[in-house]
């Protein structure tokens, strides 16, 4: 297997929905987390290429953890709209990355888009609009 780009390490939040496709890993900047994972046949459909429904949840989490990490990581985010453009494909053994932007993170709701990469090339891009609220401190994380 390849190795794991400079920078990534395991993924610091772990999911029922993601396990099976584990091992996740990001890399926190200062204003994103950029998901990635080394493409298994897992990931992908029955002609061997990527899932179109894992780029684009992936894309719905990395946007997600972005625009929480913009808001100091003490809200809650849930989807209200996410768009994805399917450009590209990818197979087994590729890297998949996810970078995302905030466009904007309020009190309310929060903006991001994103980029998905199979080996540096363009496979995906994404929107998404995010509802936010506190965090509440007694509510398991």
């Amino acid at each position: 297997m390849s190795s794991i780009p400079a920078g990534f390490e395991p993924h610091f939040r772990k999911s029922p929905f993601t396990d099976p496709w584990e091992p996740l890993y990001a890399r926190k900047t200062d204003k994103a987390v950029i998901l990635g994972l080394r493409l298994t046949k897992p990931h992908t459909n029955s002609r061997g290429l990527i899932h179109g429904g894992l780029i684009a949840s992936l894309a719905d989490n990395a946007m997600g953890y972005s625009c929480a990490q913009a808001l100091g990581w003490e809200v809650s985010l849930v989807t209200i709209n996410l768009a994805v453009d399917y450009i590209g494909s990818a197979g087994i053994g590729q890297w998949l990355s996810v970078e995302s932007d905030v466009i904007k993170s309020g009190r309310t709701v929060s903006f991001a888009h994103c980029l998905v990469r199979a080996d540096d090339v363009v496979i995906a891009r994404a929107n998404a609009t995010f509802h936010v609220t506190p965090k509440r401190h007694d509510a398991p994380a």
